[in-house]
């Protein structure tokens, strides 16, 4: 494993105010950064992945390296006892803190999991989802669509603090800008988040229009930060940890939140928990530790499921494990197809393990980008009355986890 001196660009900056820690109720967080809970990605295995990248930065002695959130989890499967759900609130022995996201329209049922998600599974942070820009959530309201009714969002709030409040689980949200550039509700969003006594805002610095396409607008992330009190953390377009400095100086966020930059690369994790340590580092990882890596991560998969469901589920990882790297189209191919490990072993075997990082990589999008939508879906006459509380979101639910 390759680790260099980071030298230039956003990384090698000489003044960086980088937080010292994340405060979130009683929660401390000595390394302000989170790992972004991503649907069919941050299950318990990939968790440790990126935890141990972590921890293995400069951390101090016993501290907690960052806070690694659980692929969102909705509330009425919790309600319902759904078996899907809840066999995704699965944590590895060394996750010492607890973090699920939860997604709901309902304060009530929003209330119940939450209640549920502490009491039984031992739950020790709650995060809610109000950022999904999917056209099949906002055009039943849900996701990134609901912030623009700012009373009913305040009411899943009060209730979901109301509820973790007494057991001191502290509860924070992650939405977006807002709909588009003509419905903006992040600095609202905000305002009522601290009202109603959550412990922080992350708001990824795009709107639902856009998705995922273009670049993330840091502005808005610093004008958010102006806004409240609470902790804000800062997400879009963080591809390496100098990105991470870099947004920091840029807007005062008291934290980073890391989705797509750590697709196939765990170990930005601990070139994090460096940066924010004071210490420059680069990982780079040939392939062959690569290949050590994603047998490693199935190793851990399977050992949740079984090994085909587990082998499964990391077809979709190996493009974004491999990215950049010179590796030929029938080995690809292959490794989009395990079903078995002896057949992921024959074509790990076939990789060149000699064959260094692809610096050329540095710095750029990895993961789902597309383009900007020409109009948000959403539900009649949504955009009316955001003041609006005689809402019938019951087809905004999602029964079953896992986006």
């Amino acid at each position: 494993m390759v680790s260099e001196g980071v030298d230039g660009g956003a990384a090698g900056s000489d003044e960086v105010a980088a937080p010292v820690g994340l405060r979130l109720g009683g929660l401390r967080v000595d390394t302000p950064v989170v790992l972004a809970p991503m649907a069919g990605v941050t299950n318990a295995a990939y968790r440790q992945l990126c935890r141990e990248q972590a921890e293995a930065g400069a951390v101090p002695a016993g501290g907690q390296a960052g806070l690694f959130v659980c692929e969102m989890i909705t509330s009425r499967g919790i309600v319902a006892r759904d078996r899907k759900t809840l066999d995704m609130l699965q944590f590895d022995p060394g996750e010492r803190v607890r973090s699920v996201q939860l997604y709901g329209v309902d304060p009530m049922i929003m209330a119940r999991a939450t209640e549920i998600l502490i009491t039984d599974f031992a739950v020790d942070h709650v995060d809610l989802n109000f950022g999904c820009p999917v056209p099949k959530v906002t055009r039943k309201g849900g996701g990134g669509a609901l912030p623009y009714k700012r009373r009913w969002l305040e009411l899943i709030l009060t209730a979901v603090v109301g509820a973790a409040g007494p057991h001191g689980v502290p509860v924070t949200m992650k939405t977006r800008i807002g709909i588009d550039d003509d419905h903006r509700t992040h600095l609202d969003a905000g305002r009522i988040a601290e009202q109603a006594g959550c412990a922080a805002i992350a708001l990824h610095g795009r709107t639902v229009q856009q998705a995922y396409s273009g670049e993330a607008d840091w502005d808005a992330i610093a004008a958010l930060k102006q806004h409240v009190s609470i902790p804000v953390l800062g997400n879009g377009d963080i591809w390496e940890a100098g990105d991470a400095l870099a947004m920091v100086r840029h807007t005062g966020v008291d934290g980073v939140v890391i989705g797509r930059g750590c697709l196939g690369r765990p170990w930005l994790f601990r070139d994090l928990v460096d940066a924010f340590a004071g210490v420059s580092s680069r990982t780079l990882p040939t392939l062959g530790e690569v290949a050590s890596m994603i047998r490693r991560h199935a190793q851990l998969v399977v050992g949740y499921s079984d090994e085909p469901h587990g082998l499964a589920e990391m077809r979709k990882h190996m493009a974004w494990y491999l990215k950049g790297y010179p590796v030929g189209g029938e080995i690809r191919r292959a490794l989009g197809l395990v079903s078995t490990f002896a057949e992921l072993d024959d074509a790990l075997g076939r990789l060149e393990p000699d064959v260094p990082f692809p610096v050329a990589e540095l710095g750029s999008p990895r993961g789902r980008q597309g383009s900007a939508r020409a109009r948000v879906a959403l539900p009649e006459h949504w955009l009316d009355d955001p003041a609006a509380v005689d809402l019938d979101l019951a087809d905004a639910e999602i029964g079953v986890s896992g986006g």
